[in-house]
């Protein structure tokens, strides 16, 4: 199965989903050492380049919809998964659930990642820090518990399924 968000719920996704920081350092600081899981390339590189490895990190090559010159490199697990722009597919769920047990894990999006953040949230244990870029912002920090993943539930129900990509 799945799902695309209609355009008239996209304002939703313009908030930040978690606390917005201006700059990677101060995000480490908040998230306090818990487990970290990154979407998108410059996140990736900026945390690696401040010797953290995401246990996931999920990019594209893509930044502001330009090739992105910092995509990280880390000794991981792969996986390359399809994933077009405003949805969510069942194959992204399903190679984020495969590479939470092969983590460390890169999951390389052909499409775009910057949704993967919903299901990240849902399936990753509580206490970890999940890490997001806000384009021309800074970055964004979700801790997981309870109440993240009922925003993220609240979150992935304004999707409509679509089994056009199957």
């Amino acid at each position: 199965m799945n799902w695309y968000l209609p355009e008239r719920h996209r304002d939703r996704f313009k908030e930040p989903f978690g606390r917005l920081f201006p700059d990677i350092r101060a995000a480490l600081e908040y998230s306090g050492g818990a487990p970290v899981f990154a979407v998108g390339d410059v996140v990736t590189y900026n945390l690696v380049r401040n010797d953290v490895v995401p246990e996931i990190a999920v990019i594209d090559g893509i930044t502001m919809r330009e090739p992105c010159s910092r995509t990280p490199r880390l000794r991981s697990s792969r996986f390359e998964v399809e994933n077009p722009p405003g949805m969510i597919t069942g194959e992204l769920i399903d190679t984020l659930l495969l590479a939470l047990e092969s983590r460390p894990a890169l999951v390389h999006v052909n499409g775009e990642e910057d949704l993967a953040v919903i299901p990240l949230v849902k399936i990753v244990p509580d206490g970890s820090a999940v890490f997001y870029g806000q384009p021309g912002e800074g970055v964004v920090v979700k801790i997981v518990d309870e109440e993240a993943r009922r925003l993220a539930d609240e979150l992935f129900s304004l999707f409509e399924a679509d089994n056009s990509c199957e």
